[in-house]
């Protein structure tokens, strides 16, 4: 994709730019109808951290021009993007849903990692396919707005940490952090990024800065000169000297730390989204069992996988690849078992990751049906709950259609049809939820 003046406005913190600039794309260069092949339904966006800094706009825009057939957003903590990416879908003709990541404290796997290493009963989760924004007022706008306070709390206090041990590092949370992200949702990725800026604004000269590092970072000075023209790489040795597991500021979790699995999954549903469980790669001790921590989160609401595939088989070594691998073949048996839709997706967190996976390689090509559909199930549940209140794990749904496989063919097929548009949005939400739900039931019908 090119890099031209209206990407770059699409990027702009401020949201009327950023909606000019999606207009005049539209106007040049039109709509899209894509009839095939791949999706990336997990893209992080600037309202957490995006590693080029794109805005829910530009990623609509770029899997547009890409060709891809859906495209999810999936944000930590926050749904500051929502109504934006599902606006933008709607005006290039993109399929779109939009989840939400946190992480959440499992209590039954206390002593076990899971998905977020070193630190045992701690796993990431998310909700998918989010249909709207909790109304203002509402517990689970409460309970959205105790994420954001949640990850701002653990970042103040990582802060701390690391100012107590490198006061030549102290940073003001509000003067330098979190301006660097739209709605002042900062990860620790924007912390470290700040530590960066801050060690090169406080060093006179290229060697002053390297000495600094290099004794900080405790690695020898030619390695630490190299790294300095490498800012990925230099951030990620940064980020892992101070924030994570053995580093400077790091603290380990507790129960207290996150939200409960149970509360999380509960608040999704609350919100009419998919509550989902997370995978990593199948190499701790709590992923070992993949059906029974599957069966374990289920039984508390859980209805769908999330999954990361590049980092399941895209490995240089080859027996790590081949461990992988198998396990990769594992939690898609469980989840073909359990009738458990499958999101997938690159993140688009870190520099270096693929804009989208290969589903035609000869790895990942085995599941491409069932990643289509896991993704077209998204689209589908977002437009039945925003416009017929039919959720996917909602009751009416449950209902309608007891049998797992009978519900997952009716929302793929509403997530198959085309993408919606800006006027039938508008028609859509006219009709109210009893007319709507027979309209999408008698498009369908009509296929």
């Amino acid at each position: 994709m090119g890099e031209d003046t209206r990407m770059t406005e699409l990027d702009a913190f401020e949201a009327d730019a950023r909606m000019d600039a999606l207009r005049q794309r539209v106007a040049q260069s039109g709509t899209v109808d894509v009839a095939a092949g791949n999706v990336n339904m997990h893209m992080h966006s600037f309202f957490s951290y995006n590693a080029t800094g794109w805005s829910p706009s530009h990623l609509v825009c770029a899997a547009a021009e890409a060709g891809l057939y859906g495209v999810g957003l999936c944000d930590f903590d926050v749904l500051d993007g929502l109504e934006e990416f599902l606006a933008a879908g709607r005006a290039v003709g993109m399929r779109s849903a939009v989840h939400l990541e946190t992480r959440a404290y499992l209590s039954e796997y206390a002593e076990h990692d899971i998905s977020s290493p070193g630190e045992p009963g701690v796993t990431y989760i998310m909700g998918g396919a989010f249909p709207r924004l909790p109304d203002p007022g509402s517990h689970q706008a409460k309970q959205l707005a105790a994420l954001r306070e949640g990850a701002r709390t653990r970042n103040e206090a990582l802060i701390d940490r690391i100012s107590a041990k490198v006061p030549a590092l102290t940073l003001d949370y509000e003067g330098e952090v979190m301006p660097l992200t739209p709605s002042g949702n900062a990860t620790e990725r924007h912390i470290v990024s700040a530590y960066v800026d801050r060690a090169a604004a406080q060093c006179e000269s290229p060697d002053a800065l390297a000495a600094f590092w290099s004794d900080l970072l405790e690695q020898d000075p030619a390695d630490v000169t190299s790294l300095l023209g490498n800012r990925p790489g230099l951030e990620e040795a940064v980020r892992s000297r101070l924030a994570k597991r053995g580093g400077l500021g790091y603290s380990a979790p507790s129960q207290d730390t996150f939200p409960s699995v149970d509360t999380f999954l509960k608040w999704v549903a609350d919100c009419d989204a998919i509550p989902m469980i997370t995978w990593l790669d199948g190499t701790s001790t709590g992923e070992a069992n993949p059906r029974e921590l599957c069966e374990c989160l289920c039984a508390k609401g859980a209805v769908a996988l999330n999954i990361v595939p590049d980092r399941n088989w895209n490995i240089s070594d080859p027996d790590v690849r081949a461990i992988k691998i198998a396990n990769l073949k594992a939690i898609m048996d469980v989840a073909t078992d359990l009738g458990l839709p499958v999101n997938i997706g690159t993140e688009m967190n870190k520099l270096g990751l693929p804009f989208v996976d290969d589903l035609d390689g000869e790895v990942l090509g085995q599941y491409k049906e069932v990643f289509l559909e896991g993704a077209r199930i998204m689209v589908g549940h977002t437009l039945l709950a925003r416009y017929a209140a039919f959720p996917y794990a909602g009751p009416a749904a449950a209902s309608a259609f007891p049998d797992v496989q009978t519900r997952n063919r009716f929302f793929d097929g509403i997530g198959g049809l085309s993408a919606l548009s800006e006027a039938q949005d508008d028609l859509l939400t006219e009709m109210g939820p009893e007319r709507a739900l027979s309209w999408f039931r008698d498009t369908l019908n009509r296929l």
